[in-house]
């Protein structure tokens, strides 16, 4: 005759007593409902020069979708005024000094213009 733990006993050997605690599962389990969220990388790349000149380029993992779009400096302060407030400052910051940058040469060739003017007159006369 068998005896009462042994009749009653269903459990395999692996798995865990009373006294033992469960080893965690791996992966997800079985009927969960979670879902998968699928994502999707763009890397979105935009460059400018010192002179104000500005261009965009984007890229799907390892493959481009455009590449050097000219774009404005007023479109690419609007866009990251839109991203996000950290990314909007230093962007400004580039935008302004390159603008100031440009009122001189701006300012420098009105000088030079005024110059030739005159010499011109001069030589007019």
């Amino acid at each position: 005759m068998s005896t009462p733990e042994e009749a009653g006993s269903t459990a395999s050997p692996d798995a865990p007593t009373a006294t033992e605690p469960a080893k965690p599962r791996r992966g997800r389990p079985k009927g969960s409902t979670a879902r998968t969220t699928r994502t999707i990388e763009l890397t979105l790349t935009v460059t400018g020069t010192a002179d104000g000149d500005w261009q965009a380029e984007l890229k799907q993992g390892s493959t481009w979708l455009s590449r050097g779009l000219p774009v404005s400096a007023t479109a690419v302060s609007r866009a990251v005024q839109e991203l996000h407030a950290e990314l909007a400052g230093p962007i400004d910051a580039v935008i302004g000094a390159a603008r100031e940058q440009r009122a001189a040469r701006v300012a420098a060739l009105e000088a030079e213009l005024e110059q030739a003017r005159k010499a011109l007159a001069e030589i007019e006369e």
